[in-house]
């Protein structure tokens, strides 16, 4: 038979072919520390394909069904675990959007393993790791180099809110928006900000952060 249809030698390919892909795309994300990890991806690759070989081997057995109705579940299916790994901070920050993402489309390279279709498989998961890994330092630098900017500012009692609106039109920045943290947990005394900051050029985060530290009557400044 040919290695495209469901045989004893095409069961262990794709399976040890989805192990592979899925431990690649996770290993990047186990190494970020995400929630997600190495042994998640290797799951949620290797099940798509079981699932993917089960409806394949169903509809070749007995003639009979859909052979992509098990994978059109798990496509829509795969969305509840990713949304597991997306949580709100306390400063209204989304963490875990890319781990989703990466879930999503690592079940899509298992659905794509389990049905023999492994050019697709081996490029697509090719893809999803340079987007995770080498994508991201280029998508992190753009970020801390945009115009825009979001901080989390704690001021004490030497400075009014007024004042540090007006140091930062001092250092040519426009303020987008501001609001009162109120769940933050800060010593007496002291007023917790989230700030919207825009520049009319681009800058370094790092030193525009650093910059509004040194701000007399600022205590504490974190980029969001």
């Amino acid at each position: 038979m040919h290695i495209h249809e469901v045989t004893h030698l095409a069961i262990v390919v794709r399976i040890l072919v989805a192990i592979v892909l899925g431990g690649i795309i996770g290993l990047e994300r186990g190494l970020k520390n995400r929630p997600a990890g190495l042994r998640t991806y290797m799951l949620v690759c290797v099940g798509s394909c079981l699932i993917m070989l089960t409806n394949q081997y169903i509809y070749q057995m007995y003639n009979v069904g859909d052979p992509v109705r098990m994978g059109a579940q798990v496509v829509s299916g795969i969305g509840f675990l990713g949304a597991g790994t997306i949580v709100v901070t306390r400063r209204n920050q989304i963490k875990g959007l890319t781990t989703a993402a990466g879930l999503w489309a690592a079940a899509a390279v298992g659905l794509a393993v389990g049905i023999g279709l492994y050019e697709a498989a081996i490029l697509g998961g090719a893809t999803i790791f340079l987007v995770l890994s080498i994508i991201h330092r280029w998508d992190n630098n753009m970020r801390m180099h945009s115009k825009v900017v979001e901080a989390y500012v704690e001021l004490n009692s030497k400075i009014s809110l007024g004042d540090f609106m007006r140091k930062i039109r001092e250092m040519d920045l426009e303020i987008d928006s501001i609001r009162t943290e109120y769940e933050s947990t800060f010593e007496e005394g002291k007023h917790a900000y989230i700030v919207v900051l825009k520049s009319k050029q681009k800058r370094n985060h790092d030193l525009l952060f650093q910059s509004l530290r040194d701000i007399d009557g600022v205590s504490y400044v974190e980029g969001l």
